[in-house]
């Protein structure tokens, strides 16, 4: 492994760390409130954040006082949780302890750094060399797939499944993150 992929890696986490914190803290406020949302729900939710992320790329003013970096932080949860209710499926109340919900997530992140590492080796750090719009623009077009497989779940041939396109949106959210803060 290169000196550059171990620091990608230790920036990786360190950005998953802040992503968990908030979640954590959100968790302790609310508990796991959103086991009711049903993964369209939650897809819809992805694309107001990537959205606005969009909005604040290309516009100057903002009504809302928030910048890009909590719509990727948000981006990271609300994936993490799409996996998890893909994974549970969606509750009719809250079934879930937060420890429980905690323990998950950690498993999610962990699966999606793994899936992070691989990518980041054969394509060899390139997400470096994109600009932090294209991430949006990867994430909008990830969501729409993901949109489009929810619509006609009969229909997929070859694509990847809405969990591979959820974590694909979690690590371009993450690489927004590391470039935010560098």
């Amino acid at each position: 492994m290169t000196p550059q992929h171990t620091h990608t890696e230790a920036q990786f986490a360190q950005a998953f760390a802040q992503c968990r914190q908030l979640f954590a803290d959100k968790l302790h406020d609310y508990g796991p409130s959103w086991r009711l949302l049903r993964p369209t729900s939650l897809t819809d939710q992805m694309a107001i954040k990537a959205r606005r992320i969009r909005t604040l790329e290309t516009t100057s003013e903002a009504m809302v006082d928030e910048g890009i970096l909590p719509e990727f932080i948000g981006l990271v949860n609300y994936g993490i949780i799409g996996l998890i209710q893909l994974q549970l499926g969606y509750a009719d109340q809250v079934d879930k302890s937060n420890d429980e919900v905690l323990s998950l997530y950690d498993g999610f992140a962990a699966d999606t750094l793994e899936l992070m590492k691989k990518k980041n080796h054969d394509y060899d750090e390139a997400w470096r060399q994109m600009r932090v719009s294209s991430y949006t623009d990867f994430i909008l077009t990830k969501l729409q797939r993901v949109k489009e497989m929810e619509d006609n779940p009969e229909e997929a041939k070859v694509s990847e499944g809405i969990d591979a396109n959820y974590m694909d949106i979690i690590n371009y959210a993450i690489f927004g993150i590391i470039r935010l803060t560098e």
